[in-house]
């Protein structure tokens, strides 16, 4: 019986992520796309829909959770606390850029959900972390506004996601640009 439930939990786990993932796909190109809609686009039955989510407010509330749970894990494996500190912030921005390729529509939308809301914690606490750590290894100037500059990386990340109708290019080269940016900005070098 206990493989049985597996199964099912698997097959439910499944068809949970096919119905985010087609959420994602409709609600990114009509934001006001209904259960129904997204049903079609998922291959399933409204009534599956229903069955896995309470209402589309709990759809879109269970992809901005998993979107967000989906940064953390991204920021937590760049080691801000023990990589050094460009390869932590390389490796974070890479990975963050995928995640937001994936989930525009989702990471755009506000959520008080607590497990969402602790996460963006987490995600702000590893950038300052990391830039903290730049700054005590020369790489940021000891007089910048960390919170400041963590604001800008962050707008540089959205920009990048939003700033052209399709962001292109490899993930570790837009990375590169925004980490270039943010430490060297457009003066020329010396």
């Amino acid at each position: 019986m206990a493989e049985g439930q597996r199964r099912l939990r698997a097959d439910a786990e499944r068809s949970i992520r096919t119905i985010m993932e087609a959420a994602e796909r409709v609600l990114t190109a009509n934001p006001a796309a209904t259960i129904e809609q997204i049903a079609e686009a998922a291959g399933v039955a409204r009534t599956t829909v229903h069955r896995r989510f309470a209402s589309r407010d709990a759809l879109i509330s269970r992809m901005t959770r998993d979107a967000w749970a989906q940064i953390g894990a991204a920021v937590a494996a760049a080691r801000p606390a023990t990589a050094p500190p460009l390869v932590a912030l390389h490796q974070a921005t890479a990975s963050i850029l995928e995640i937001k390729s994936r989930w525009p529509f989702a990471l755009g939308q506000p959520s008080d959900d607590p497990s969402t809301v602790r996460t963006r914690e987490e995600v702000h606490a590893g950038c300052e972390l990391v830039l903290r750590r730049a700054q005590q290894a020369g790489l940021v100037r000891p007089d910048v506004d960390l919170d400041w500059t963590r604001r800008v990386y962050l707008a540089l990340i959205d920009e990048t996601m939003h700033g052209a109708a399709e962001p292109t290019g490899d993930p570790d080269a837009l990375a590169a640009r925004i980490l270039d940016t943010l430490l060297h900005g457009a003066a020329p070098r010396p």
